[in-house]
C-alpha cells in the first residue's frame, strides 16, 4: 500500500483528494499548519509545519516511507511571499530525499505552453501566479523524481459531475469542478499511465469553444 503525502489539505482540491484517498484505503499524511478537526476526524495522519519552511517540511517526511507526495498549495503567505514556487521547490526537494517515487503537483492551465488556453487578459490577470507556477513545474521536471503535474482549468466548489478529463493537449482550456479534479488526481495515485505527464483537467461539457480533444485514460 503506498504511503501518500498531502500538501494543501486544508481546504479546495487538497481536502476534496484528502477524502477520496481515506475513500480507497490509503489515508494520507497531510501537511497542516494549524489543527483541522474536519481532516483529523476522516482519520489521516497530521503532520504539524508551513510548506515555506524546509526544515519542517523536512521533518514531517522522515521516517514515514512516502512513496507519492501530493502538492496542491498556492497563494500568498503570511509574509507576503507566494507559496506557488517556494513551497512547491520546499516539497520536491523534501521528497527526493526521503526517496519518494511520484510527485503529483497540481498548477493550473495557462502555465507554460498551456498559456494558449487563455485569453490576454486572463493570462495578464495571472501573470505573477502563473510565472511561479511554471517555476515549481521546471523545478519539478528537472528533480530526477517521477512526476504528474495536473493543470486544472477554472474551478467551481460544486459537486463532482462525473465528467472531469485528462488531456495532453495544452490549447484546450475550460471549467472544472475541485471534487472532480480531486477524483483525477486520486486515479493517479500509483498508475504508471500518469507517469511523467503533463495533463491539463477539464469537464469535458463545460471546455471553451466546445472543442474536439483526446482525452488520457487512466
Amino acid at each position: 500500500m503506498s504511503t501518500v503525502f498531502l500538501a494543501g489539505a486544508s481546504r479546495g482540491v487538497g481536502l476534496e483528494i484528502a477524502k477520496r484517498l481515506v475513500g480507497r484505503s490509503m489515508p494520507p499524511i497531510v501537511l497542516l499548519r494549524q489543527p483541522q478537526p474536519e481532516l483529523e476526524a476522516l482519520g489521516v495522519q497530521v503532520r504539524q509545519g508551513d510548506a515555506m519552511n524546509p526544515d519542517q517540511v523536512a521533518d514531517a517526511m522522515v521516517g514515514s516511507s512516502i512513496e507519492t507526495v501530493i502538492s496542491t498549495i498556492g497563494g500568498i503567505s503570511a509574509e507576503g511571499v507566494r507559496s506557488d514556487f517556494v513551497g512547491n521547490r520546499n516539497l520536491i526537494d523534501a521528497a527526493l530525499n526521503v526517496g519518494a517515487k511520484h510527485f503529483i503537483l497540481v498548477t493550473s492551465i495557462g502555465t507554460g505552453d498551456s498559456a494558449i488556453a487563455l485569453p490576454d487578459s486572463a493570462l495578464q490577470a495571472l501573470g505573477a501566479v502563473l510565472k511561479e507556477k511554471n517555476l515549481a513545474e521546471e523545478h519539478l521536471r528537472n528533480s530526477g523524481l517521477t512526476y504528474t503535474i495536473v493543470r486544472p482549468g477554472g474551478l467551481k466548489s460544486e459537486p463532482a459531475t462525473g465528467n472531469g478529463v485528462l488531456t495532453a493537449d495544452p490549447s484546450i482550456g475550460g471549467i472544472i469542478h475541485r471534487a472532480d479534479v480531486a477524483e483525477l488526481i486520486s486515479q493517479c495515485v500509483n498508475n504508471p499511465k500518469s507517469y511523467n505527464q503533463t495533463l491539463g483537467a477539464v469537464d469535458r461539457t463545460m471546455v471553451y469553444g466546445d472543442r474536439e480533444f483526446s482525452i488520457v485514460a487512466l
